[in-house]
């Protein structure tokens, strides 16, 4: 296993044991010169990431098998689910569409009730003023008919008042005459 840190590749022979190895392009610099302190960090840390690899390996089998496992039967239940939901969800938009056009349907066929209603009314009203005026006419044509029989009446009676003060005046003056002329002339002598 190799292991690159600022300049220094690191070669494992065994657990335990680290060489460093200077790497060839790398050599102008001298600033970094492995020490003992420096072998024995680097021994520690190789030793810990050769010992982490079975964790690492595991840690990758584990995200496999959850990704087999679990995560695309839950995404494939998730799908089916969201389809579903969608479906409703469709299904209850075409429930509201077919609902608001019965419901338009319905105010439809109530306008025309309505129409139908207001203009039976309109023409019971019109038979009712029709009646009203015909029974208005026929009353004012019998009272118009009393009214000429009451004039008629009043002026038989009239002409029959006249003929009998006519009758009655002649009648009148006779007496008149008589009572105011000497007793042996008579009315048509003094008339002479």
């Amino acid at each position: 296993m190799y292991l690159a840190l600022s300049g220094f590749v690191f070669t494992s022979v065994s657990r335990t044991q680290l060489s460093c190895v200077r790497q060839p392009h790398d050599r102008t610099s001298k600033r970094h010169q492995p020490t003992p302190f420096m072998d024995q960090l680097l021994n520690q840390l190789g030793g810990l990431v050769l010992g982490s690899v079975p964790t690492m390996i595991l840690f990758i089998l584990l995200v496999a098998a959850y990704g087999l496992l679990v995560r695309r039967p839950l995404d494939r239940v998730l799908a089916e689910r969201r389809a579903r939901t969608s479906g409703a969800v469709e299904q209850a938009r075409h429930a509201i569409a077919k609902a608001e056009s019965e419901t338009s349907a319905y105010e439809d066929k109530l306008r025309a009730a309505r129409a139908a209603i207001y203009q039976a009314r309109e023409q019971k009203l019109k038979q009712w003023n029709a009646e009203r005026e015909a029974a208005l006419a026929q009353v004012r044509q019998h009272t118009q008919e009393r009214v000429q029989g009451a004039r008629q009446d009043i002026n038989r009676s009239a002409q029959e008042a006249r003929l009998h003060i006519v009758s009655v005046s002649d009648e009148l003056s006779s007496r008149v005459l008589k009572a105011v002329l000497p007793a042996g002339v008579t009315p048509t002598e003094a008339a002479k």
